[in-house]
């Protein structure tokens, strides 16, 4: 038990929104940052820029030289646990997953800490800081100072440099038809975490999986020759691919029954506690979805997720396929079935 359980506080009492659930709507999200590219290219006057804006992809990717590329990424966001340590282990693996879904090795990460030093004392924010210096310890990666700063809400996460080679990368656009997908983590992360924020019922299930790294996974992919993946979070299972078979100009038919879930998940869901975030994941895919299955399931496939796995476009032992990837159909980019 840690300083912010003991002490009786409650972190996700002290949010609006919870983990990656608190993202700014993917709708939203585009058209800002549709106006920022508009007229620009990803390729800088060096061309060493391989991945930035336009795919939506987990990170930016630059070539340094023949045989490294630079992954950068960040990642923060509100409480999605009580308990400060392991919220500080959550936010700490769900930033370094981006660079894993790039089919990189994180180098090295800072904090980025926001503390309401008034209303929660400071030694929980050590807890949390604690958590993601053991998860970072674990990745294998430096954790060398951050930045912090006194805001209402607390918030915790990483900014996260790691290595790739650069004709090795996982990508969001590379995906190719006539291949399976696989998902290596179960989801129904987010309709759990907001029965744990509604409740206070600890599903220690949730936090093994959203405390375990995608490093495995990303290794295995990267070893095998594959070349695209993502990892699900706060968009969805469904958001995620919709992205990526968007950006790969593919179509993605996703086989509901083989999807994973996590323990417990489908009695959230029917018990009604579902982050407004998954109902905004599926309204933004809806006109862009086919599917046979009711909207309970549906809801559950774009259930937003906290440090989710990694959706791959090909096969990796030891992990469910879910689906397969198949010529893009006009208006369709994702068939559930």
């Amino acid at each position: 038990m840690t300083t912010s359980v003991a002490a009786g506080i409650r972190l996700t009492q002290f949010a609006s929104g919870g983990g990656c659930a608190c993202k700014v709507p993917p709708g939203e999200l585009e058209r800002v940052l549709g106006d920022l590219s508009s007229g620009r290219t990803d390729q800088d006057a060096t061309g060493d820029l391989l991945v930035g804006l336009d795919s939506g992809d987990d990170a930016a990717a630059v070539r340094i030289d023949g045989e490294r590329a630079v992954i950068a990424t960040t990642d923060f966001f509100t409480p999605v646990v009580d308990d400060a340590y392991d919220f500080g282990r959550i936010a700490a693996t769900n930033a370094l997953s981006d660079v894993y879904a790039m089919g990189g090795e994180p180098l090295v990460a800072l904090n980025l800490l926001a503390w309401p030093r008034d209303r929660i004392p400071f030694e929980v924010a050590a807890e949390v800081l604690r958590g993601g210096a053991d998860v970072c310890r674990a990745a294998g990666a430096h954790l060398a100072g951050g930045h912090s700063i006194d805001d209402p809400e607390p918030k915790y996460g990483l900014a996260v440099t790691g290595l790739a080679h650069p004709d090795r990368l996982l990508r969001n656009d590379a995906a190719r038809p006539g291949v399976p997908l696989t998902l290596t983590k179960p989801i129904g992360l987010g309709v759990l975490n907001n029965r744990h924020k509604s409740t206070g019922e600890v599903f220690e299930q949730a936090v093994a999986v959203m405390t375990t790294l995608n490093r495995d996974a990303s290794r295995a992919a990267v070893a095998a020759g594959l070349t695209a993946a993502t990892d699900v979070t706060g968009f969805g299972l469904l958001g995620h691919l919709h992205k990526m078979a968007r950006a790969s100009g593919v179509t993605a038919v996703v086989d509901a029954s083989a999807v994973p879930y996590v323990e417990g998940a489908r009695e959230a869901l029917r018990d009604g506690f579902v982050p407004g975030g998954s109902r905004r994941n599926l309204d933004w895919v809806r006109p862009f979805l086919e599917a046979s299955v009711d909207e309970d399931e549906l809801v559950l496939l774009a259930d937003a997720q906290t440090s989710g796995g990694l959706l791959v476009a090909g096969e990796l032992p030891g992990h469910p396929v879910i689906g397969e990837l198949v010529p893009a159909r006009d208006g369709v980019t994702v068939q559930v079935r």
